[in-house]
């Protein structure tokens, strides 16, 4: 998090604040409840940023994240991704009364260092003034192998070279070698925060000095603060990805990405390239705004996810800080021909979003542009389809961009899209019926055994035996 002085006021404003938790395992954000083996909806839970999700070795999915009081650290695990919206929370540690620890608590990071549970985060005094904003990185340590019934303490302050603005640390392992990646700030550099990498030593110092990968100076990078922070990495391809967040905690707030081969000396920097561009930002599309601070990992079937937090909205009264509604929010993470991460845009609130590749024609996609849906190659977030429950076991296929709309057939058995409304009727209505070959077909409840079908860059209904209406779900 960025210091700015208007904040010297947050520790008054926390009492103004809603409560998300009264208890541990007791939450009230409001959720709907999540069934078992459900689609999980976005959002996934509500009012918990800077979100981590990983799926252990026990079976159960494990997330931690910031609350909007920021006087806590909390943990919830589910086994599957879609449980972990209702999921009970347990309160680990809070806030101390006073010293060092008794102001904001930030982005925590539950690891396994040398098999026992470590919590990471970062964490100021309280008091007012700029004291606040003297955030340093710290871990709690659990005296048992249940992270969520253990015992949890303090185990220390991280060790840095240096005593200045720190936070947002994350813990990888490559080649055998385990490194910690962090956010600080540097004497002499005019930036808010950079990004370091070293070995890791023991769960509080490092086996090496650090090495600095990046400094915010692209121009989505410094808008409202000169940032990069909350570092994230996947080892896919051959190449290790670090996703990070830059700017200020707004709109503004978006993802950059630098890239490093895996047989690189990764502790160089001139090993690491840095994207040009964000390769996540906020979407007025699909209302999600902010999106940033974000962890990896897989689904129930091995699928990459992406977790991030953004907004509902864009406008916010007063400091971006003192706003809530960051909620916890997941989607599919694809990947482009040449290997590379390919984030699309922030898919929206609901069931997440399927694509749908023509079985006969590798690439080939249920896709649209505008108002035209059609069958082709087309940008990630245009072959991106939320399947929207509806009467007798049918769904409405509607596009992330035009979330007001949906997939139409109309008597000639041409498909367009039609707004989203009360008197849409069975034209509207599919039913995804599984085909042995591990494809569905996507069969009109208006015209029954008719089919959506790939007529090469055009859709169509056809009988639904046929094999161009045959759909690999992505």
């Amino acid at each position: 998090m960025p210091i700015i002085l208007s904040r010297r006021t947050f520790a008054a404003s926390m009492a103004l604040l809603p409560l998300a938790c009264t208890r541990a395992g007791e939450a009230l954000t409001s959720q709907p409840p999540a069934l078992a083996g459900a689609v999980p909806v976005n959002p996934l839970v509500r009012q918990r940023a800077d979100a981590q999700i990983f799926l252990h070795e026990d079976g159960y999915y494990y997330m931690t994240g910031s609350v909007p009081e920021y006087d806590r650290l909390v943990l919830r695990r589910a086994r599957t991704l879609a449980g972990l919206t209702d999921a009970p929370e347990a309160v680990l540690w809070r806030h101390q009364s006073s010293g060092p620890l008794s102001g904001f608590i930030w982005a925590p990071e539950l690891h396994q260092v040398d098999g026992r549970w470590i919590m990471y985060f970062a964490a100021g005094p309280s008091g007012g003034g700029e004291d606040v904003f003297r955030i340093r990185t710290y871990a709690i340590a659990c005296d048992g192998s249940d992270p969520m019934t253990g015992t949890w303490s303090v185990l220390g302050q991280f060790q840095f070279p240096w005593d200045s603005f720190n936070l947002d640390s994350t813990i990888f392992t490559h080649r055998g070698t385990r490194y910690f990646a962090w956010a600080q700030r540097e004497a002499g550099i005019d930036t808010n925060s950079n990004l370091y990498l070293a070995p890791l030593a023991s769960a509080l110092t490092l086996a090496a000095p650090p090495a600095r990968l990046a400094v915010p100076t692209l121009d989505w990078e410094i808008r409202g603060f000169k940032v990069n922070e909350a570092p994230a990495v996947i080892h896919r391809n051959g190449r290790l990805f670090m996703t990070y967040s830059a700017s200020a905690t707004d709109a503004r707030y978006c993802l950059g990405m630098l890239t490093a081969s895996d047989d690189a000396d990764i502790m160089d920097p001139r090993a690491w390239t840095k994207s040009p561009e964000p390769v996540f930002q906020t979407s007025r599309e699909t209302s999600v705004y902010g999106p940033g601070h974000n962890s990896f990992t897989v689904d129930e079937q091995g699928h990459d996810i992406l977790v991030y937090h953004g907004r509902d909205y864009e406008a916010i009264e007063g400091d971006p800080l003192f706003n809530p509604d960051r909620h916890t929010r997941i989607q599919r993470l694809y990947f482009d021909a040449q290997g590379v991460p390919e984030f699309g845009v922030p898919v929206g609130n609901g069931p997440l979003p399927d694509r749908y590749e023509s079985k006969i024609s590798a690439g080939t996609w249920l896709a649209y542009e505008g108002a035209r849906p059609f069958a082709g190659k087309a940008p990630l977030p245009q072959t991106q389809y939320r399947a929207l429950p509806a009467e007798g076991n049918s769904i409405r296929l509607s596009p992330i961009l035009a979330p007001d709309h949906q997939l139409t057939a109309t008597p000639d058995g041409s498909l367009i899209l039609t707004p989203r409304g009360p008197g849409a009727g069975l034209e509207s209505r599919f039913q995804r019926v599984p085909q042995p070959d591990g494809s569905v077909r996507l069969i009109s409840l208006a015209q029954p055994g008719r089919a959506i079908a790939n007529l090469g860059n055009a859709l169509a209904l056809l009988a639904s035996d046929g094999p161009d209406t045959h759909w690999l779900v992505r």
